[in-house]
């Protein structure tokens, strides 16, 4: 059985696993990620994939990581919580490692390891969006990641929503994720219990007796209790989720949005609102299905999971397309197995059967 390697490349850690075909983590390591240093991030990665290269044979190689990777998925144009800027990461890795290596943003990668291993499985149209400190997203069609002309398809957290609101770390005003993430929770929250204090007794409690000392798990663990105030929160910011959700699906018509990322732990406290809001405001509803909303299944590990997959699809095409139980590489070695490979990617018209000739095959 074909073994890849999947690294997730964050602004606080690294983690690199080893992935059967079957979307499993051997093992897996982690290592902090000294963000503010370019070449400390890029000995990080070599050294956690040196680990496990020194324990496992492996087909494949691939990556991760936050930011805007380009169109040839080679370089990392520019990443926020990261010092990469026109980064070659994928030939310095190549260089490092001696080996072939594809890089991926890790949205997409996520998203990847979803629709083939996950909760969007049987789905040919998705669209996901990661719900943490801001909004992540990448989106499949037809069953292929797209990408964009750029290579930076995928970023709907930085889709404005109110014109001139609030202040978004990109510089821009009014952004999705300063409505529908994890810091948008947070500061629903702050401002609810500075404003209201008598009804966020409980919110301030587990802040720590201050609205400022209120975090995400606090106004999570108050919504469990049944807290009206955390309630209140969600209600909040799972209706700004589902309310871009609908604007998505009028531009992009998926059949299934997967949700992800640290808050969407909260389960239904988020994705209940957000359904509302999503079926009650999308355009022509009667006239038309309600795409699925479901939470990721596969959690922290869908970004390496995804990477070793699509290292696998990239490098590996036998056993990342058709044959995904076995190795490839070296059936590629020889010039005779490339031959055979041909033969059967390309028959000609006199071995196919009656019934296919004339007609086009979609692969």
């Amino acid at each position: 059985m074909g073994l890849a390697i999947g690294v997730d490349v964050g602004g606080t850690k690294v983690a690199a696993g080893v992935v059967d075909a079957d979307g499993q983590v051997i093992e897996k390591v982690k290592r902090v990620t000294p963000a503010a240093s370019p070449e400390d991030t890029m000995g990080v990665i070599v050294n956690a994939v040196s680990e496990l290269l020194a324990r496992y044979e492996v087909d494949a190689i691939g990556v991760g990581t936050a930011g805007f990777v380009d169109r040839e998925r080679s370089s990392v144009l520019f990443a926020p919580n990261l010092a990469w800027r026109d980064e070659p990461v994928r030939r310095q890795l190549e260089d490092s490692l001696g080996r072939r290596v594809i890089v991926e943003n890790d949205a997409n990668a996520a998203a990847w390891a979803e629709v083939r291993m996950g909760a969007a499985r049987g789905h040919q149209d998705v669209v996901m969006i990661t719900v943490g400190t801001g909004i992540g997203g990448a989106i499949v069609i037809d069953g292929r990641l797209y990408r964009g002309r750029f290579g930076v398809a995928g970023e709907p957290g930085h889709y404005r929503v109110v014109p001139d609101g609030r202040l978004c770390g990109c510089g821009n005003r009014g952004c999705w994720e300063q409505y529908a993430s994890g810091s948008a929770l947070v500061a629903e929250a702050r401002e609810f219990a500075r404003r209201s204090p008598s009804a966020a007794i409980r919110l301030i409690q587990l802040g720590g007796g201050s609205p400022e000392g209120i975090d995400g798990p606090a106004v999570t663990l108050a919504a469990r209790e049944g807290d009206a105030a955390a309630l209140r929160c969600f209600g909040i910011v799972g209706g700004w989720l589902g309310a871009g959700l609908a604007d998505l699906a009028a531009i992009l018509d998926p059949g299934c949005f997967v949700i992800g990322g640290g808050v969407s732990d909260a389960g239904d406290l988020l994705i209940g609102p957000a359904r509302v809001t999503y079926q009650n405001g999308l355009t022509g509803r009667t006239h038309r299905d309600f795409a699925e909303i479901k939470l990721a299944e596969l959690g922290a590990d869908a970004g390496l999971i995804g990477a070793a997959d699509l290292a696998r699809d990239v490098l590996c095409p036998v056993a990342g397309r058709a044959v995904r139980s076995h190795r490839c590489a070296p059936a590629l070695r020889s010039q005779s197995a490339r031959r055979r490979l041909r033969r059967r990617r390309h028959p000609s018209s006199n071995h196919r059967p009656a019934a296919a000739r004339g007609s086009r095959t979609r692969r």
